[in-house]
């Protein structure tokens, strides 16, 4: 669509010269999402794959599991009081069958670090919701040597970053270290939620032969995002939250946190990482 960017003059300050040039700006704008026509929640987001962003963020909340869920995705015409379309909202349509979890607009529901539920309530909820519990049989093995290639990896297909500096991403690699898939967006949750939206329009859910690598830190929601979709690795640059911990604990997630080079945190799921020699104690 031509609106993932923006160009905005800026005053440059340089060692004391000051000059004035045009600076590209990652677009950051709402899109609304609506369920069978329903309003249902609006999340601040760079505009693009706006079908996936939606469909995966269903997925998240328990809506939506295989392609066969899924009648259509479209944008809402009229959009607005003149009657002109945005592509701002999109409306997003399951199929006849398809059971609808009472969900607000205030997302009151099990998934989100923001609903009132904390700890335990969370957990189970999460465990008992997903669709596509974490089942990788044979059991996902990685070596900490190619979880090390995938930071430089995740950032040299950041197209948008690259021009501007203000995008978080997320890929999708299977355990060769293969990139499967990337997106990016001004929220960290919305990328993710782009990846899996585009793999079950793909029919590719659960991805239960995957490493889900994302820039920053590792929240109990992107971790939620990983289970809800039958990954079995999450990684991260940066740290992770204590309930991203427990969640990963709960569900049988491995949840790597400081992939830095060759130095990283596993944090759980440690059977996973093929390590040549044991861990020393301490």
């Amino acid at each position: 669509m031509g609106r993932v960017t923006e160009r905005r003059k800026v005053v440059r300050i340089r060692d004391g010269v000051v000059s004035s040039r045009p600076d590209t700006l990652v677009t950051e704008e709402p899109l609304e999402i609506r369920l069978n026509g329903k309003p249902l929640a609006i999340t601040m987001r760079t505009p693009g794959d706006d079908f996936a962003l939606a469909v995966g963020f269903l997925v998240s909340e328990g809506v939506l599991a295989t392609a066969s869920d899924l009648r259509n995705v479209v944008y809402c015409a009229g959009a607005t009081a003149d009657g002109s379309n945005t592509y701002n909202v999109v409306d997003v349509q399951t199929a006849p069958g398809v059971r609808i979890p009472d969900i607000t607009l205030e997302r009151n529901v099990y998934t989100t670090s923001s609903c009132g539920l904390c700890g335990k309530a969370s957990l189970d909820a999460v465990r008992t919701t997903t669709r596509h519990p974490i089942a990788d049989s044979p059991p996902l093995r990685v070596t900490p040597e190619l979880l090390a290639g995938l930071p430089d990896r995740l950032r040299a297909s950041q197209r948008v970053f690259e021009r501007t500096g203000g995008l978080h991403a997320a890929a999708l690699f299977d355990e060769a270290g293969e990139l499967l898939d990337v997106r990016e967006d001004v929220g960290r949750h919305n990328a993710v939620d782009k990846l899996v939206g585009r793999a079950l329009q793909g029919g590719n859910l659960p991805l239960s032969r995957t490493v889900l690598m994302v820039s920053g830190r590792a929240s109990f929601e992107l971790a939620q995002k990983a289970v809800m979709a039958g990954i079995p690795l999450l990684a991260a640059v940066s740290a992770p939250s204590s309930l991203a911990v427990d969640l990963a604990a709960e569900t049988g997630l491995t949840l790597v946190g400081f992939l830095r080079g060759t130095s990283m945190n596993v944090y759980a799921g440690e059977d996973r990482i093929a390590l040549r020699a044991a861990a020393s104690q301490g």
